[in-house]
């Protein structure tokens, strides 16, 4: 018997949870079902509630849905994005780097090199949190001369020693 790996789905963002949340209350706005009800149900306020069910009696549930974002188009389209998440999830080395440690410049330069287009560090930023999902991660400071062996003798063997007392 074989498994197939199914497809991860990423987590749904803030925008869509809180339109989720909208189409939810004008089918419950359909039910009949009173204001308050409706708040504590999704949780959120029944000022939110009063105002989604003004603009569902104007206009209807779909009034309720996203609106395309207004302003300047991003300058990675989709598939971009998905090149670079491919190219970053092989790891820094890979692109000629001597530690395999993400940085905003070294990412940055990658972009450069995959799609021609220069973002600037802030740019990064949101692209990485933003449309890929990442977040910061910050390695661990170790001394060199840490030594594992010894913490862990002196874990088992010294520290029940002194915590005993005299």
């Amino acid at each position: 018997m074989s498994f197939k790996s199914s497809p991860v789905v990423p987590p749904l963002t803030r925008p869509q949870l809180s339109e989720a949340r909208r189409v939810r209350a004008a089918e419950l706005f359909d039910q009949g079902r009173p204001g308050a009800e409706i708040a504590r149900m999704l949780g959120v306020s029944e000022e939110s509630v009063r105002r989604w069910r003004r603009v569902w009696e104007k206009d209807g549930a779909d009034a309720l849905r996203r609106r395309p974002a207004t302003g300047r188009p991003p300058k990675l389209d989709d598939a971009q994005v998905e090149r670079v998440r491919a190219a970053l999830e092989q790891g820094a080395q890979t692109h000629g780097f001597e530690a395999d440690l993400w940085t905003l410049e070294r990412v940055g330069l990658v972009i450069q090199r995959m799609t021609g287009v220069t973002l600037s560090k802030a740019s990064v930023w949101r692209l990485l949190t933003g449309r890929l999902g990442w977040s910061l991660q910050r390695p661990e400071r170790r001394a060199v001369e840490r030594d594992e062996s010894e913490i862990a003798r002196w874990i088992a063997h010294e520290w029940p020693r002194i915590k005993k007392g005299p």
